[in-house]
């Protein structure tokens, strides 16, 4: 890393969003470590710790965190609900988000940025019935955006993005589209567009920023 770089760590670095958001933060000049499921499973402190610790000894420290981690968006029916339905959505993604955090804090302190961005998800403002482990555990990390935003407040700001269709599977595009304002998709790359401004919104912290083209706003 160059001596005036900005470092990045950004979980669920291998995904079709998360990789976007690494490739558009390197291509702004950062440093990034883009962490997959072979990187450490961030649900256990341990290997959260050991992940950020990697992290910032390669990037020469830290300055943003992305938590872009998340599992267990399976439809399912309530009935057919499992423990590990449950076990896979609330880890990587509530406990996951918690815990890298936290191992973060020295190293975000450390910085004249100090930035946590939380990639949420519509589903934890919207009640899913095929989606039960998925919506709660994306609720819990939309609570977690406010909770740290406090509890690390002023030198650390903590701020969501809630995604509506931007990873839709081939196939799906109309009807997905069919849910927003603006009666399109959108993509990866909108995501990216939102870490991109929070980097510089130095004036925001414990908000969540919806990118769902009006999703929200649909009955």
């Amino acid at each position: 890393m160059t001596e005036n770089a900005r470092a990045a760590l950004v979980t669920g670095g291998t995904g079709r969003v998360g990789s976007v958001i690494a490739a558009r933060l390197e291509a702004e000049g950062f440093a990034v470590l883009a962490a997959g499921s072979d990187d450490g499973d961030v649900s256990r402190p341990e290997e959260a710790r050991t992940l950020v610790e990697r992290a910032a000894a390669e990037l020469g420290g830290l300055d943003i965190v992305v938590n872009a981690a998340s599992a267990g968006f399976e439809p399912r029916r309530i009935e057919e609900v499992t423990e590990s339905d449950w076990d896979a959505a609330l880890d990587s993604t509530a406990k996951g988000s918690f815990f890298v955090t936290q191992a973060a804090v020295p190293h975000l302190r450390a910085s004249s940025l100090g930035l946590v961005v939380m990639i949420e998800d519509v589903a934890a403002y919207r009640p899913w019935p095929a989606f039960a482990p998925h919506c709660a555990a994306k609720a819990a990390q939309a609570m977690l955006t406010r909770v740290l935003a406090r509890a690390l407040a002023p030198d650390i700001r903590v701020c969501g993005i809630a995604p509506g269709p931007v990873a839709v599977e081939p196939g799906q595009e109309e009807r997905r589209a069919a849910e927003t304002l603006l009666e399109r998709i959108g993509s990866p790359e909108d995501i990216a567009d939102a870490v991109l401004f929070l980097v510089s919104a130095e004036f925001v912290t414990g908000s969540t920023i919806f990118v769902d083209g009006g999703l929200m706003l649909n009955p």
